[in-house]
């Protein structure tokens, strides 16, 4: 099995507001998230970051700022000995009809072709149903982070797919994968 995890950005490695984050210093990242990174890069495993940013097209923040908040957040979560190896995003409207907003498929796929994945080996790891679907999409593992816009799960009541996991937290996931996946 390849040891590649795909993590929603907002709710998921940082806090879910419910506000644009339109600057670096507006991120703010969840509690243990950068130990976490750092211990699944220690690992072995391939940490990528995918994400919709739709504040891109609706015109809250650019391009460039958006790079300069990714920058931010590389930069912290290398002062803790982690990296992303590759971060995907959808910087456009949700109206717009592209391909790469999740629940759809094609961030994971564009990363896939890069990097030459399998992402049926792949986790995906969410805050949102979309984050599931895109995952369940292109058959990768997946997992539910309690974090961000999902507080809850109940197989019963929730959409399908349902992730294969569910968990608290970013940092009780990368526990389950190292121990489930160890070198």
């Amino acid at each position: 099995m390849q040891r590649v995890v795909f993590l929603d950005r907002d709710g998921v490695v940082t806090a879910e507001t419910g506000a644009y984050i339109t600057e670096p210093s507006a991120l703010v990242i969840l509690a243990g998230v950068r130990e976490a990174i750092a211990t699944l890069c220690a690992a072995g495993w391939k940490v990528f970051l995918f994400t919709n940013q739709a504040g891109v097209g609706r015109g809250y923040l650019s391009l460039e700022m958006l790079e300069r908040i990714h920058q931010h957040l590389k930069e912290e979560l290398a002062a803790a000995g982690g990296h992303f190896e590759g971060i995907y995003y959808c910087p456009h409207h949700p109206e717009a009809g592209c391909d790469c907003r999740k629940p759809k498929a094609g961030l994971l796929l564009r990363a896939a072709q890069e990097h030459a994945l399998n992402l049926e080996e792949c986790w995906v790891l969410g805050d949102s149903h979309r984050d599931i679907q895109a995952g369940a999409t292109v058959q990768a593992h997946t997992a539910l982070i309690l974090t961000g816009h999902t507080k809850q799960f109940d197989s019963a009541t929730s959409p399908l797919p349902h992730p294969e996991q569910v968990f608290a937290d970013l940092p009780s996931a990368v526990e389950w994968l190292c121990t489930t996946y160890p070198n």
